[in-house]
């Protein structure tokens, strides 16, 4: 099993060699917390931590 990792710019945590989200590779191994995003429009924490796609992201890093 690949490890996940969380894309330093924008937190999404994928597998993987590049961020889908993003198109980056700079990440990280290790991160704390996750939350996953599923209505980012409605979404009270997502507009907090500035996310505007779903998915499952790092809370800190």
């Amino acid at each position: 099993m690949a490890k996940e990792k969380a894309c330093k710019t924008c937190k999404l945590i994928y597998e993987g060699s590049v961020c889908p989200s993003c198109d980056k590779k700079d990440v990280s191994e290790n991160f704390k917390g996750k939350i996953e995003i599923v209505n980012p429009e409605k979404s009270e924490v997502g507009k907090e931590l500035k996310i505007t796609k779903e998915g499952l992201y790092a809370i800190k890093l």
